[in-house]
């Protein structure tokens, strides 16, 4: 069957040392695509361009299909999308080293959607955590997909936003389609799957080394119009991707954040760099110039004066203890200097508002707020 022996081709070819997809185009267009590259002799190969290193791989017993890849192809929603097919990224055509193929779990039709990458730390705050998916939640109600890299914190985070609006969200591995990867999100990936899509372009059985990772956060980069930083450490695979980003020229966008907080010195860089200070859902979608998505923000903002509403008829001494919480992670101490009430007051209404909803519990004793909305 020409379908099954041009995808076992492809994944040999995903295998080969020393290819890439400009080698593999220009070979194709002597040797007549892929059908015509099967049928080559290994000298026809040579001739038409294929490294010495490609052509001894492809010759030999070890680029045959493996019992993991027939299973693999052969499952529901699994997809192999080559470089040549329609269904290839059209945002990815365009990159020096695009993927000769992209290993697709879920739907492969949405890699061509418009998308925003929303990307930051491992170990994120709680505050953090909330804002990367309250983006996530309202971008992904507006129409866009949120692409991401499915590592735990930030990436998680705006994972499950897209998730919890019903929309697109795609994750993009640094190791095989089957090797998930942390394991502890082997949940997540299966959400991700069947409503969006997990992607790769390493073969079966890859694990996720580390020099996988800036190659994975080039693809985050590529397929999006824009990148998100939420928390990034100056020394980030955050900004690896948001660096990607720039020289993609793809726009780029950070939520600024406490001078206090370690986690907001990449992002303070980068918007020292250039980088849009990113407030609200609003300031992205303006800069993306998606007006069809503003019927989206217009209800994003009802919804935050509604939150606004809650605090307004909050009792008086619970408002002041929350604004000298302020947005910095504070203890019971710091918050009984701030407000002269009697410890066991603040300790008692901190219990209330943690209750409410108004504060969470952060590292180290201290209290964070809770915030409704950055949308």
């Amino acid at each position: 069957m020409q379908w099954a022996a041009d995808v076992f081709a492809w994944m040999a070819l995903s295998r080969a040392p020393a290819l890439d997809a400009a080698t593999l185009s220009a070979a194709f267009e002597r040797l007549s695509g892929i059908s015509g590259f099967i049928e080559s002799s290994d000298e026809a190969r040579r001739c038409a361009g294929i490294p010495a290193a490609a052509c001894e791989f492809l010759s030999s017993a070890a680029a045959a299909s493996s019992s993991a890849e027939r299973a693999w192809i052969e499952s529901p929603r699994h997809d192999l999308v080559a470089f040549t097919d329609r269904r290839y990224p059209a945002a990815l055509r365009g990159l020096e080293h695009r993927p000769i193929v992209l290993y697709v779990a879920g739907n492969a039709d949405i890699l061509n959607d418009p998308q925003l990458a929303i990307v930051g730390s491992r170990n994120p705050t709680p505050a953090g955590r909330d804002t990367a998916f309250e983006f996530a939640e309202s971008l992904a109600a507006c129409g866009l997909g949120i692409t991401s890299g499915l590592a735990e914190g930030i990436d998680s985070a705006a994972h499950r936003g897209a998730l919890a609006a019903q929309g697109i969200t795609v994750a993009v591995l640094g190791s095989g389609i089957d090797s998930i990867y942390p394991r502890s999100n082997q949940a997540l990936s299966e959400e991700i799957r069947l409503q969006g899509a997990l992607i790769s372009e390493f073969p079966l059985g890859t694990p996720p080394r580390r020099a996988n990772f800036p190659q994975r956060n080039r693809i985050i980069a590529g397929l999006s119009l824009g990148t998100l930083v939420v928390e990034a450490a100056r020394r980030s695979g955050s900004l690896i991707t948001a660096r990607l980003a720039a020289d993609q020229n793809r726009e780029l966008f950070a939520v600024p954040g406490s001078i206090h907080n370690p986690l907001s010195r990449g992002c303070h860089e980068l918007i020292r760099q250039g980088a849009k200070l990113t407030e609200t859902v609003a300031d992205i979608l303006s800069e993306l110039n998606f007006s069809a998505f503003f019927e989206g923000v217009r209800r994003a903002s009802d919804a935050q004066d509604r939150a606004g509403d809650l605090e307004t008829g909050m009792d008086k001494e619970h408002k002041i203890l929350l604004d000298a919480l302020g947005f910095d992670p504070a203890d019971l101490d710091m918050l009984v200097v701030r407000t002269g009430f009697k410890a066991e007051a603040v300790s008692s209404m901190m219990l209330i508002l943690e209750l409410e909803g108004h504060v969470q519990a952060a590292p180290g004793g201290r209290y964070s707020r809770v915030v409704r909305s950055r949308r």
